[in-house]
């Protein structure tokens, strides 16, 4: 089911090439050197990594537990709008109808959900599906919890009530705020009948009315789609609103980097991860390219949701591989998102119903106990980095600097070590997987103002930050006790694993040699003293 394209880059992406050195006689591996001028500065750091991160359902949002890891994922990776599902399901009571169908709307759990965000800094990416019963035209669902995927019985009847919500919303929080949210209809609507019984034409139907609502109260508010799996129905999407005079601000559509199907709801699926060194990031640049070469050219494009893996048990999710996965596909995306909206940031996730196991290839950037994976650290380390980018020709690093005259580089490896089409992700990634060496990487900064600096080094990589190694070696228990999830949460605390004073003199010049390995990450952060 998964769409093929052919990707057309630009001349500059071809020519920014990692830059290698002489190999290093003893492991026959190229030395890599990354070499950064502080006064040579690219401009602003595109942040859209840290724009949005998806959750599981809005009802789950009501768990204490739930809140806790997001505001600690907030505090630590600053993430600014979250997109769940299910805001409109029965679970969140929005919906009824009385005894001769006049509509009865109640907003009390969702202002209990978007009080708290707002509470802890962060904004709604608003998600408007799933159907209320009342308002569905069949009884098709999805996921344990039957969220319905039918379209409404009366359009009428759901413009209304778009339209109430919208109001509500602007009433509770104010126009201002509102503005900076955004209104995006349904989720997956080309995965028929998974997340829709109707046609494309029923959902350009459904985007009109909803369309029609939300603007109808504020013509400022922002209002988009498709959000389709697999860049799918872009075009098509704009040139329905063009032609019909409907309004759309942003795309919205979702990618992931296995080579087969989009829809695995209780994660009985075997997945393999793709060797195309594009996938993902290619699905992005090719969704740009679609946007600019339409008439509505200067469109947001936003990917609400995208990881390795669309199943919630595939092991890659809890591997130490993801981390490195997460930073190649943000670097290769560049420019071309306005967010990359990774699904999802904790595994306080129930479409296959409530999990067992601690480990169980979850999406989450966290457990369930709240034991952070690796991946958790790839937007750790991207927060770290300063507010000014620094020119820098290698591919797989940031360089950066802040107001404070600190400076941050973190680079990485990505080999994809999957063995191929033989073997499921799931028999993979489940296994204790080894990095093997890929040499050292020099870095050399220079121009670097004068003084004393702090040096930290913080990595993730095999046994290093790498709670799920951690727990095979607990013997992959069905249950953690107490004492194991304190002792994992302690061996994988992202502490640095490296701190030392360093004297920069006058020449400006700071170098340090790194030995990596397969899919290592490391964060250099210089703190001026």
């Amino acid at each position: 089911m998964r769409f093929s394209r052919l990707y057309i880059f630009p001349l500059a992406f071809l020519l920014v090439l990692p830059v290698f050195a002489k190999k290093n006689k003893e492991t026959n591996l190229k030395e890599r050197v990354i070499s950064v001028d502080f006064n040579f500065e690219k401009g602003a750091l595109n942040t859209m990594f840290k724009e949005c991160i998806g959750a599981g359902r809005a009802n789950e949002g009501l768990r204490a537990d739930w809140q806790q890891q997001l505001a600690y994922t907030k505090k630590m990776c600053d993430f600014k709008y979250i997109r769940m599902h299910g805001l409109l399901s029965d679970d969140m009571a929005v919906y009824t109808e009385d005894g001769k169908e006049n509509p009865q709307y109640s907003y009390m759990y969702i202002d209990a959900l978007y009080d708290y965000l707002l509470s802890i800094g962060m904004k709604p990416f608003v998600e408007l599906g799933f159907m209320p019963k009342a308002l569905a035209s069949g009884q098709q669902t999805v996921f344990w919890w039957k969220g319905n995927v039918t379209p409404p019985k009366d359009y009428q009847k759901w413009e209304d009530f778009i339209r109430n919500l919208t109001q509500h919303f602007t009433e509770r929080y104010g126009v201002e705020e509102v503005k900076t949210w955004y209104f995006e209809v349904w989720n997956e609507p080309n995965l028929s009948p998974g997340f829709w019984t109707g046609t494309q034409a029923d959902y350009f139907k459904l985007y009109q009315y909803a369309a029609k609502a939300v603007k109808s109260v504020n013509p400022d508010y922002k209002v988009g789609g498709p959000g389709t799996a697999g860049a799918a129905w872009e075009s098509e999407t704009i040139d329905f609103c063009i032609k019909n005079n409907i309004p759309i601000d942003f795309i919205s559509t979702h990618s992931y980097g296995v080579k087969q199907g989009f829809l695995d709801e209780y994660g009985n699926g075997g997945t393999v991860l793709s060797k195309d060194p594009m996938s993902v990031s290619g699905d992005v640049l090719q969704s740009r390219n679609e946007i600019s070469s339409s008439e509505k050219p200067n469109l947001e494009l936003h990917y609400t949701e995208w990881s390795s893996s669309y199943t919630p048990a595939d092991p890659i999710h809890d591997s130490y591989h993801e981390a490195a996965y997460i930073l190649e596909k943000i670097k290769q995306v560049g420019t071309a998102a306005n967010s990359m909206s990774y699904w999802v940031f904790t595994d306080i996730f129930e479409e296959p119903g409530p999990r067992f196991k601690p480990f169980h290839g979850g999406f989450g950037l966290m457990t369930i106990q709240g034991i952070k994976k690796a991946a958790f650290y790839a937007y750790n380390y991207m927060n770290k980095l300063g507010d000014t980018e620094l020119v820098n020709n290698d591919t797989r690093s940031w360089a950066s600097k802040d107001d404070g005259g600190d400076i941050q580089l973190l680079l990485w490896d990505f080999t994809n070590t999957h063995p191929g089409d033989s073997t499921h992700n799931q028999k993979y990634y489940i296994q204790d997987l080894p990095a093997k060496s890929k040499g050292k990487v020099k870095v050399n900064l220079t121009n670097v103002p004068s003084g004393q600096y702090t040096l930290e080094i913080y990595k993730v990589g095999y046994r290093v930050n790498d709670a799920y190694t951690g727990y095979i070696d607990m013997g992959r228990p069905n249950q953690l006790n107490k004492q194991q999830v304190e002792e994992l949460k302690r061996q994988n605390d992202g502490s640095p694993v490296f701190t030392e004073l360093v004297d920069i003199d006058s020449n400006g010049e700071f170098t340090r040699e790194l030995d990596i390995r397969e899919n290592d990450v490391f964060m250099l952060n210089l703190v001026k003293k």
